[in-house]
């Protein structure tokens, strides 16, 4: 009698591990017909040469802002109020230089006039908020650069990644080539009227 609930306790154990690790495993089995198989489900009971194997998490890192800068700009988020004049395009060139991303409000529209007036009570510009209470008015390059680094922003910005060369495109099928982009060699004539090029 003390046996079957011990039996049973077993079996429900044994089928919470197989859950847990269906989710993450990779099964090899050899089915009734002899094939090969693999699947992410547990073989049947038939099954011969079963192996199992766990998968490793597959995450692909897509976002080309760096994780110090978003992290940042969780806790931080800039805002730069903006004219469009020589000193707001240097203030500007400062945050793309470092990466940093940020909202830009031009107070030349009358929604951005309206919110740095509702900020700072003026309506001069360059401005930059950094999270909820750092307030710079006027660029300052050492005190801007001072305040973005306390909040944890990256000095510099990620490399760029070079565009790959991309191959010129083949011609459709039956389609008659460009004379303006073909070359006779250097070494040959030109073709003669009518002869065409060698295939």
């Amino acid at each position: 009698m003390t046996r079957r609930p011990f039996a049973c306790v077993a079996l429900v154990l044994v089928a919470m591990l197989a859950c847990g690790a269906n989710a993450q495993s990779l099964y090899r089995y050899i089915d009734a017909n002899g094939r090969v198989v693999y699947s992410d489900q547990p073989p049947p009971p038939s099954a011969k040469d079963v192996q199992s194997r766990k998968l490793p998490e597959n995450v692909i890192e897509t976002d080309p802002t760096p994780l110090a800068a978003r992290q940042a700009a969780a806790r931080f988020p800039v805002t730069f109020y903006t004219f469009d004049c020589d000193v707001c395009r240097e203030a500007q060139a400062l945050l793309d230089k470092r990466g940093i991303p940020f909202e830009t409000v031009v107070v030349t529209e009358e929604k951005g006039a309206a919110r740095l007036k509702a900020l700072t009570g003026k309506q001069s510009a360059p401005v930059l908020q950094v999270g909820d209470k750092q307030l710079l008015q006027g660029y300052n390059e050492e005190r801007w650069q001072t305040v973005l680094d306390d909040a944890g922003y990256p000095r510099t910005a990620p490399p760029q990644r070079a565009p790959t060369a991309r191959a010129s495109p083949e011609p459709a099928a039956g389609a008659k080539p460009d004379a303006s982009t073909m070359a006779a060699p250097k070494d040959e004539a030109p073709p003669a009227p009518g002869q065409g090029y060698p295939k």
